[in-house]
């Protein structure tokens, strides 16, 4: 019986001596990132605007440059480590990667798992057309064709926003929908910021611009869980972008609108 006791004691105590040079660890990132002068973020190469391969063969987008900037303000070279949807948060977990900027929605389930920065840019779905037409308002959709993916978040918006008069006609998925507006089927195109950066790359013939926000959904930079002080020092950075309008200017480069006022 004693025996059984010290070893459950012994054990104890390895899980505790453990448990305590895991937290020792947690907080290595900065440091490391500050001695090496290097920092790895993991990016979209697949997602334009916020990440894809330009003509150069080299990734560019509004979560590349974020990237950039923050290395830059660190002082320390970025090495970009393209990611997918799939891998980008076990790459995060398993230390691939500093930060994650790769269009991150915060959940309940990814906070369980992994902490988040202050949101760096908006992700959204809006009313886009041509820079000639005039679209102040939902209520000038009046009369106008608009091309919307069914059952998609901008087709319920736009259910809700636009005046009855509006001709929303709609499609059965995005490509149907893009088609449908640079065909000329439709005058105005309902869909998301990266369907739209998309479109508007390819077909800049069209002069499409951002016309009116359906809905907003921040994006935020994702950092290994307990990493706080890499964690803090990125929101400080984030925090004097804003201030500075770098925020507004990334997002009007590659979105067609300013960040605006992001969560916290």
């Amino acid at each position: 019986m004693i025996t059984n006791k010290r070893a459950f004691i012994a054990s104890a105590i390895a899980l505790a001596s453990l448990a305590t040079t895991g937290l020792a660890t947690a907080q290595t990132a900065l440091d490391d990132v500050m001695k090496s002068k290097t920092i790895k973020i993991a990016i979209p190469t697949d997602f334009p605007p916020y990440g894809f391969v330009g003509t150069d063969l080299q990734p560019q987008g509004l979560d590349v440059d974020m990237a950039k900037l923050i290395a830059t303000k660190l002082g320390a070279k970025v090495e970009l480590v393209p990611v997918t949807s799939a891998n980008r948060i076990p790459y995060l977990q398993t230390r691939k990667a500093d930060l994650v900027i790769s269009t991150l929605g915060k959940n309940p389930e990814r906070l369980a798992v992994i902490d988040f920065t202050v949101a760096y840019s908006p992700f959204f779905q809006a009313v886009f057309a041509a820079k000639s037409m005039p679209l102040a308002s939902f209520a000038d959709l009046a009369g106008k064709s608009v091309g919307v993916t069914r059952g998609a978040i901008e087709d319920q918006e736009l259910t809700k926003l636009a005046p009855p008069t509006a001709d929303i006609k709609r499609f059965e998925d995005n490509n149907g929908t893009v088609s449908a507006f640079v065909s000329g089927q439709v005058q105005v195109i309902a869909t998301g910021a990266s369907v739209a950066g998309n479109l508007m790359a390819r077909n800049p013939q069209l002069n499409t611009e951002y016309k009116l926000l359906l809905k907003d959904s921040p994006n935020f930079i994702g950092v290994a869980k307990g990493e706080d002080a890499l964690r803090l020092k990125v929101n400080e950075i984030l925090a004097a972008g804003k201030k500075a309008g770098d925020l507004d200017t990334m997002a009007k480069k590659w979105l067609g609108r300013p960040a605006g006022n992001l969560p916290e």
